[in-house]
């Protein structure tokens, strides 16, 4: 198992657009395509509360590579995107890191 750490930082004020992208379009279609998330978070206290960190967990890097190409081009998805961004953009930036268990991790 691996899991996929994003990081997206929004634009200020536009956070709320992103969860609610998320919450109304994006996870309906994750079930779709098989994507699993494995949480959701956002900042408290660190460097900036305008971002959403989350974890998807894949089997392999080709499962990741197939289910998340398929998911970029739905067109319900494209739809879900540029309605949320119709009054302008949303990130300012996203960074996606990957990342294995060690061995006495709680999450396998």
């Amino acid at each position: 198992m691996i899991y996929e750490l994003r990081i997206y930082n929004c634009l200020p004020g536009r956070l709320p657009k992103l969860l609610a992208r998320f919450q109304n379009h994006t996870l309906k279609l994750w079930e779709k395509h098989g994507i699993r998330q494995a949480g959701f978070f956002t900042t408290v206290i660190g460097p900036s509360n305008n971002d959403l960190t989350y974890l998807v967990a894949w089997e392999s890097m080709a499962e990741r590579e197939a289910k998340w190409g398929a998911f970029q081009q739905d067109p319900a998805w494209i739809a879900a995107r540029n309605e949320s961004e119709a009054d302008g953009p949303i990130l300012a930036n996203v960074a996606s890191s990957f990342l294995t268990p060690t061995a006495f991790s709680s999450v396998k």
